[in-house]
């Protein structure tokens, strides 16, 4: 049956898919216990079609943005005919469409009048799944196994069905009963997605539906292949650097990317980007892909629809074997956190093409996760401190960095914890938590600034994994067209007999005593453009503030600021 495509209806099925999916995210940010979902936000949920297409998502974290749709195909191929009403699929494998192994993605196929339509999905990052680490972040391990359970395509439930064996044999190897709740939380979003795409299948019909879902994919890839057009054709070069890969001292890991636009197509070669490590800090190819998608989206306009359309007209070449699509079995926990250098590799080569749309170089991801034992519950904890590293974005043309918005795989998805929620959720105690003067880039346009914070750790039996980058010089968020970079992170603890510990950037610390003093510095962004450009009132404004020092002022700025002035301030 031929079905004519109506413009109105298409523009309100458009919207109706997306209201959906903001549907079950809020149904699984209200319904999920850990803070890293509940408070943090570190989730997304979609539909997606029959074959595992992306109809549409909403991600409050852009990292997950494309992690979810080659899982999807991935358990596609894997059941084919064997997918029922009532089946839920659980699945995170780095090695057959999944990202990172604490990300546990969950599926729930829609069947309308019996056939299969769509599916809706979540995936959220889990407080343990498995492994030699509580917490499943292992800056040890050399290969999958050591970093948690590898969960391919499995039925959690069949044809509505609990399959009891299979959810017990999977949360045997997970240490926390928490992880439980909030999967059974991403259930829940999935069934809200199911009923409600339902509803719109009953009203307009499942061909009208089904015709408009493909009319949606052709509008979207065209209004991606009119962005591309405007980016003048040429092949544009860029490149950064990942540093120490938590098994050599000084090890530096090179992305190189070669960007090739011709007409409304573009091309992303990654060759030449450096061999997988022995250590973890390598990256699956969907994480690689999530990280260049939501870079690349940040460049064009930002209302375009997110499903299968969209991803037409670009195309990725990344070698297998690099380090950001690294061979079975290696270690792959860090990926999501490559999407730094990955992202500052692409800024660089699109800068050529983009000057006015690209920004400067974002704070690196530095992280401390905790481990611990509450003893005012007498239960384990596990918290990843999201608050405290935050650094800040780089500037762009006509506009300052944003102040305290974190890692760009995040891109302000992750939201800082509430302060009276992390005392309450863990035996923390916050001291400080400030923004960090001096810490952006100086620029026309400054970075965004980073932030101080400090912690008394009140948990026992505590474990300490630090995971990140940007303490180097040369990891400092850098700036563009003449704009300075951004400061270093930094991280230390004291211990309550008076030792200062400085951890790697790659590191696991056991043992640390309650009482601790957790002291972490996340960097500002870079700067774009000229200092000496920049509005004086901007100047005076950061100075009254206490964002920028006066010696910063003179040397930066080239602004004196008299003893008087000082006085007042």
């Amino acid at each position: 049956m031929n079905v004519s495509v109506d413009p109105i209806l298409l523009s309100v099925l458009c919207r109706r898919f997306k209201s959906i999916t903001e549907e079950m995210g809020l149904a699984l940010l209200r319904t999920s216990r850990s803070p890293i979902l509940s408070e943090a936000r570190d989730f997304v949920t979609g539909l997606y079609d029959k074959n595992g297409g992306m109809l549409e998502q909403t991600e409050y974290i852009p990292v997950l943005a494309f992690a979810l749709e080659p899982a999807c195909k991935a358990i596609v191929s894997y059941f084919k005919d064997e997918i029922f009403p009532g089946d839920v699929i659980l699945h995170n494998d780095v090695f057959t469409g999944g990202n990172q192994l604490a990300d546990v993605a969950l599926f729930k196929p829609i069947f309308f009048q019996g056939e299969l339509v769509a599916w809706a999905a979540a995936k959220g990052h889990q407080a343990d799944i498995g492994g030699a680490v509580a917490g499943s972040y292992n800056p040890g391990a050399r290969e999958i196994w050591q970093e948690g359970l590898r969960i391919t395509p499995v039925k959690i439930y069949e044809k509505g069905k609990l399959r009891s064996d299979v959810w017990d044999l999977i949360f045997a190897n997970v240490r926390l009963q928490i992880v439980q709740d909030d999967i059974q939380a991403q259930i829940g979003s999935c069934t809200v997605g199911e009923r409600r795409l339902l509803e719109v299948l009953t009203r307009y019909g499942k061909q009208e539906v089904l015709a408009h879902i493909g009319a949606l994919y052709d509008a979207t890839e065209s209004q991606m292949r009119r962005e591309i057009s405007a980016i003048p054709d040429g092949t544009y070069q860029g490149e950064s650097y990942a540093f120490y890969d938590a098994i050599r001292d000084e090890s530096r890991m090179r992305i190189v990317v070669s960007v090739e636009k011709k007409g409304d197509e573009i091309r992303f070669d990654y060759t030449g980007t450096d061999p997988q490590t022995p250590g973890f800090v390598n990256a699956p190819l969907s994480a690689t892909l999530s990280g260049l998608l939501l870079t690349f989206l940040m460049l064009v306009d930002p209302d375009i629809p997110h499903n299968a359309g969209l991803t037409r007209p670009i195309h990725v070449h990344v070698p297998e074997g690099c380090f950001l699509n690294a061979r079975f079995p290696a270690a792959t926990t860090f990926g999501n956190s490559l999407t730094g250098p990955h992202s500052d590799a692409l800024f660089r080569a699109l800068s050529q093409a983009l000057p006015e749309r690209v920004t400067a170089g974002w704070n690196r991801m530095l992280s401390f996760s905790m481990v611990g034992q509450d003893p005012r519950y007498n239960r384990r904890f596990v918290d990843i401190l999201f608050l405290s590293q935050k650094g800040g974005s780089g500037a762009t043309y006509g506009v300052d960095g944003y102040d305290h918005i974190g890692l760009i795989n995040c891109a302000g998805g992750i939201l800082a914890q509430d302060y009276e929620m992390l005392e309450l959720q863990t035996p923390n105690f916050l001291i400080r938590h400030e923004y960090w003067p001096d810490s952006a880039g100086s620029g026309t346009w400054r970075g965004g600034m980073g932030v101080v914070t400090e912690l008394e750790l009140g948990g026992e039996e505590n474990l300490g994994i630090v995971f990140g980058d940007g303490t180097h010089s040369e990891a400092r968020a850098f700036g563009l067209f003449g704009g300075g970079s951004g400061s270093c992170n930094r991280l230390e603890l004291e211990y309550p007999d008076g030792r200062l510990i400085l951890p790697r950037t790659k590191d696991k610390l056991e043992g640390i005593p309650k009482g601790t003093i957790l002291r972490q510095w996340a960097g500002g962004g870079g700067g774009y453009g000229e200092p000496r450009l920049r509005p004086m009132e901007e100047i005076l404004n950061d100075l009254r503030e206490g964002l920028l020092s006066s010696e910063k002022a003179r040397t930066d700025y080239a602004v004196e600021i008299s003893a008087e002035e000082r006085g007042r301030r």
